[in-house]
Formats: C-alpha cells, structure tokens, sequence
C-alpha cells in the first residue's frame, strides 16, 4: 500500500474521530504528496521520496515549535509538536543512538576516514545509507563525535 493510500485512509479515520490536528496535519501531507507529483508530470512517486516529504514536514513543525516556544506562544507550540508526532508515525522506525553509531561506524570504516577533515565523504554516504531511519541533525552529530 502507497503512502497515499495510506494517508487517504487515516484521513477518513479522523474524519470519523474528528480529530482536527490529525485531519490537518495528514491533509498537509497528501497536498504535498499530490503537489510532488505534479511537478514529476505524472510519474510514480519513490518511497525515498514520500520518506524525504514527511522529515521535511516533521523539520518544519520543530522548526515552528522551537520559534513559537521562544516567543512565549505555547499555544501553537503544542498545535505544531502534536502535528509533528501524527506524521512521524507514517515514518519508518528511527534508529537509536546506540543503533546510529554503530551505522555510522560501519560507514567510517568503509570510507576509511581519519579524521574531521573525512567529514563529507562519510556523510555523504552516511546521508545516503541512513535516509528515512534518522534525519540529518544527529547523522551529523555522530560523524563529528566519532571523527573527533
């Protein structure tokens, strides 16, 4: 089953619930989806695709959830980090911390990397590898504790 099928279907779940931050956040998603697809002309969507929308989404609702928390606005900031949480479930499961160094030195080893200045060669490939099972901040964050 498709992402968008998948999403079709969770909306008419909380349609049914009506569960307005569900019902707003899948909505966003599916109009991202179908706006992807338009600009690809009609061809098939890749589920690193679908996988890249999604922690694209999830950035920009921490992103806002950080803004609207500094500012005092925990109102939206609640809004933002629930919509947040109903789209990471259409993720793939994350990896752990343990999880994640235990990739990225697999990564490091294969690269050969020495030292901080091997930084984009491994997270190039890091980035590639561990697309969709962890986002790009702590991929990061990895590399430089363990090249340093």
């Amino acid at each position: 089953m498709s992402l968008e099928s998948t999403i079709s279907e969770a909306i008419k779940t909380a349609m049914r619930e009506k569960d307005r931050v569900a019902l707003d956040s899948l909505r966003a998603v599916k109009a991202q989806i179908i706006l992807l697809q338009t600009e690809a002309r009609g061809a098939e969507v890749s589920a690193e695709q679908e996988i890249a929308i999604l922690q694209r989404m999830i950035k920009q609702r921490k992103d806002s959830y950080d803004q609207f928390t500094a500012q005092g606005r925990t109102d939206l900031a609640e809004v933002e980090e629930a919509q947040s949480k109903v789209i990471e479930k259409f993720l793939p499961k994350q990896l752990s911390a343990e999880e994640l160094e235990s990739e990225i030195k697999k990564i490091i080893s294969e690269t050969g990397a020495q030292s901080i200045k091997d930084l984009g060669k491994v997270m190039g490939v890091a980035s590639k590898a561990l697309s969709g099972k962890s986002d790009g901040k702590s991929i990061s964050a990895m590399v430089k504790k363990l090249l340093s």
